[in-house]
């Protein structure tokens, strides 16, 4: 066995938005990987377009820089516990983690969830407190309340020892002084050589390699991104896959690529250590090896962590149906889904009986609406209904997902949170005064209570809120209703065009979600009612001419403005009879059944236990 001194793998780890993908362009520009006239957009790393609109990572990717000979291998990862199947292959791949906390904000829910992950991988910490020239920064607390999180999650006496980088991820700085900061990333390159340590490795072992993240590439099919963990690869070499079943496949390396700044670039071999992308392999899946044909001995097989939610995905079947997206066959559906599975492995797809609907899980609300999104994008049409958590039998008990909640809000707010929380059955862990007027509270609730929660929450705090959450644990199951929407909907009577006389005659009954001049159907909701009951309404009414004059005939009409759904709101806003209609172009809430006495006949049959 030897170190290899001329390398390190490194893993950024942090919550959402507190600065890993900035901190890596400026890691990157440092070290001198782009030419001095090549023009760089922000956030680099964030190479698909709803990252980049949302500014979030939802794909680990990795990166390598030069630092003084050093080659510094480097996984930015997502900081949604929704992509928690990312976070955690990442850690088979390096041996230390850079974790990455705002200096305002501190630990959240998901800074307890991916240093869990690096912690039980016994990776070496570096704790960077960034955002240390915000407004209100308060790093020797923050640094406090890691040291807390450190020890609440059992880190052994070395991961204790950690060093704290203090860095202001936009400005390119970093210091180890919390009040002073250098001119450049230095502190932190020198804290990465230093502290990190260098792969212990066997170059002259039997190859194994492996395969910890799925990509995929037109021209060069399946590609599988793992760490050289013994011996050496080559190009044109013979080798054995080990498949997650135990059997054997020969296969040849026909290309292989290492990793250079943001580019791929082809090598002819790599050694135990290095990160390598092995192009062509048709069936490889995450967990796989990739071995000596002499000595094929696999590596244990990568936990990935179980779905919590699930949605059913169908063929539009409204009046509108085929109207705006190109791909609408169920075919069409079923081979993007299971596309889908190439690289996203904590997904999971099935056919229903009929063929005509495919039941869909994942991580969470925000896992499978961005695969929606991405959809709706390629021309797709489907119907989703609401998403439902999955119940599962441990041990003979029935048990259900809890959320761990990290909520911000005004003092003035926390009574209603409080109630409104109280009421999806949270369990109240931790209350805080932050000063400056804002309350920090912890739950545990129910990931059922949560569905549809976030619109309510904003209306509570006025938009002033802040809710963070992740995935905690599995507790036993509480019977009866968690949450849900109280309010009924406003459904639509005819198909026609919204006319501004319709809406304002049914304007007072609730709040719109449609202006004039939108095109409706029979059943389409168009807005929300103010009692808690379905209410079918005609928006398609046109005002009758006569001859008698009005004396406000002039005055102007004007209707109050319409509350547009997003997709993720329009999820959220779903009730266990109703879809949404997802296109190119339009998001729109449906009943089940359009026609008012089928709606009527299903409820019947559904009180007195009737399946139709």
């Amino acid at each position: 066995m030897m170190r290899r001194e001329d390398l390190r793998n490194i893993a950024i780890i942090a919550h959402v938005d507190h600065g890993k993908t900035t901190l890596v362009d400026k890691m990157l520009q440092q070290s001198g990987i782009f030419r001095a006239n090549e023009t760089v957009q922000e956030r680099v790393m964030d190479s698909n377009d709803i990252e980049r609109e949302r500014g979030i990572t939802i794909l680990a990717k990795n990166t390598a820089v030069k630092y003084n000979d050093v080659i510094i291998n480097i996984m930015d990862t997502p900081g949604h516990a929704d992509f928690g199947g990312e976070v955690e292959r990442i850690m088979k791949m390096v041996d230390g983690v850079i974790l990455i906390v705002d200096a305002f904000e501190g630990c959240m829910p998901q800074t307890r969830f991916v240093l869990k992950k690096a912690l039980e991988q016994h990776l070496t910490p570096i704790l960077v407190i960034n955002k240390i020239d915000r407004e209100n920064a308060r790093p020797e607390e923050v640094v406090n309340d890691v040291y807390d999180l450190f020890i609440d999650l059992d880190a052994t006496e070395d991961q204790l020892e950690f060093p704290v980088i203090y860095a202001s991820g936009i400005n390119g700085t970093a210091s180890t002084d919390p009040h002073h900061q250098d001119e450049n990333l230095e502190a932190l390159f020198q804290a990465i050589i230093e502290h990190i340590p260098a792969p212990e490795v066997d170059l002259d072992g039997p190859l194994q390699m492996q395969a910890t993240i799925l990509d995929y590439n037109d021209y060069l099919g399946r590609i599988g991104i793992g760490r050289v963990h013994r011996g050496m690869i080559r190009r044109g070499q013979t080798v054995a896959q080990i498949k997650r079943d135990g059997s054997i496949k020969q296969v040849r390396i026909a290309k292989l690529f290492g990793f250079s700044g943001l580019k791929r670039i082809e090598i002819e071999e790599a050694k135990a250590g290095d990160l390598v992308a092995v192009p062509g392999l048709e069936e490889i899946n995450v967990g796989e090896t990739i071995a000596d044909v002499e000595h094929p001995e696999a590596l244990p097989l990568l936990k990935i962590d179980e779905p919590t939610l699930q949605m059913t995905f169908s063929v539009n079947n409204g009046p509108f149906a085929g109207r705006e997206g190109k791909h609408v066959t169920s075919r069409k559906i079923r081979d993007r889904l299971y596309q889908e599975l190439e690289t996203d492995v904590s997904l999971r797809v099935e056919d229903s009986e009929g063929g005509e609907s495919f039941v869909v899980s994942g991580r969470g609300e925000l896992h499978l609406s961005i695969l929606i999104e991405n959809m709706r994008r390629e021309g797709y049409e489907l119907l989703v209904s609401k998403p439902e958590v999955i119940v599962r039998e441990i041990d003979g008990k029935k048990m259900e997902p809890v959320e761990r909640v990290i909520i911000d809000v005004p003092e003035e707010s926390t009574g209603a949170v409080m109630e409104s929380l109280g009421a999806r059955k949270a369990e109240m862990t931790n209350m805080v005064n932050n000063g400056f007027g804002s309350v920090r509270m912890e739950f545990l609730v129910p990931s059922r209570g949560l569905i549809g929660y976030r619109t309510e929450f904003m209306t509570m705090t006025r938009g002033f809120g802040i809710l963070n959450h992740s995935f905690d644990s599995y507790k036993p199951l509480i019977h009866g209703a968690v949450g849900g929407r109280r309010a009924g909907v406003l459904v639509s009577h005819e198909t026609g065009l919204a006319t501004t006389y319709g809406l304002l005659s049914v304007e007072d009954r609730g709040i719109m979600f449609i202006p004039a001049g939108t095109d409706v159907y029979e059943g389409m909701i168009v807005g929300e009612h103010n009692r808690d009951n379905d209410l079918v309404v005609n928006v398609c009414k046109e005002k009758h001419a006569t001859n008698v004059r009005s004396a406000t005939k002039d005055e102007t009409v004007k209707l109050k403005t319409p509350r547009t759904l997003s997709l993720e709101e329009a999820l959220e806003y779903l009730n266990d009879n109703e879809y949404c209609e997802v296109t190119p172009k339009s998001v729109r809430l449906r009943k089940k059944y359009l026609k008012k006495n089928e709606r009527e006949r299903a409820e019947k049959n559904y009180k007195f236990g009737v399946t139709s």
